[in-house]
C-alpha cells in the first residue's frame, strides 16, 4: 500500500466511468485539476450525502478550474444508477479489484470498509492535499473547496 504525501506525484490510472469510458488521469494533465475522492459504496447514507455535497458544490469546483471525479469498487450500472438517482454532474470510475485504491494508499476501515479519502491534484499532477475521514462528509468538500482556491490564486 502506497503512503502518498502532499507534493508527491499522483499515481497515474486508468478506469472505465459509469458509460464504460476509459478515464486516464492523464486526460486532465495541463487542463484541469482534479478533486479525486475515494468513497466506500454507491446508495450508503454516507456516501450519498458526500457525492451530493460534491454536486452541490460542483459549479464551485468548475468556476476554480477543478474536475470532480469519485471512485469506488461499484460496477457501472451501479454507478449510473447512482448518478440518475442524485443528479450528479460529475464521473463515478470503477475500481473493480480495488488496485487504484491501494495505489493511492486508501485502507479498510476495520479492514471491511473502503476508505474514504479525498485527494486534490493540480494540472501538473500533483497533490496538493489528502483529506481523510469515514464519518465528516461535508469536510471532503470545504477542504477541497479552499485547496482549490488557494490553487487558482497562485
Amino acid at each position: 500500500m502506497a503512503n502518498l504525501k502532499i507534493n508527491d506525484q499522483a499515481p497515474a490510472f486508468e478506469l472505465k466511468d459509469q458509460n464504460g469510458k476509459m478515464i486516464k488521469l492523464s486526460d486532465y494533465a495541463g487542463k484541469s485539476n482534479i478533486v479525486l475522492f475515494f468513497y466506500p459504496a454507491d446508495y450508503s447514507p454516507g456516501c450519498t450525502a458526500e457525492a451530493c455535497a460534491f454536486r452541490d458544490n460542483y459549479d464551485v469546483f468548475k468556476e476554480n478550474g477543478a474536475e470532480v471525479i469519485g471512485i469506488s469498487m461499484q460496477n457501472e450500472n451501479s454507478h449510473k444508477g447512482f448518478i440518475t438517482k442524485h443528479g450528479l454532474q460529475f464521473q463515478l470510475l470503477v475500481d473493480e479489484n480495488g488496485k487504484t485504491a491501494e495505489a493511492y494508499g486508501i485502507g479498510k476501515l476495520l479492514g471491511l470498509l473502503p476508505g474514504r479519502v479525498t485527494f486534490v491534484i493540480d494540472k501538473a499532477g500533483v497533490i496538493k492535499n489528502i483529506f481523510s475521514s469515514q464519518i465528516d462528509m461535508n469536510k471532503h468538500v470545504t477542504e477541497a473547496i479552499k485547496i482549490i482556491k488557494e490553487i487558482k490564486g497562485n
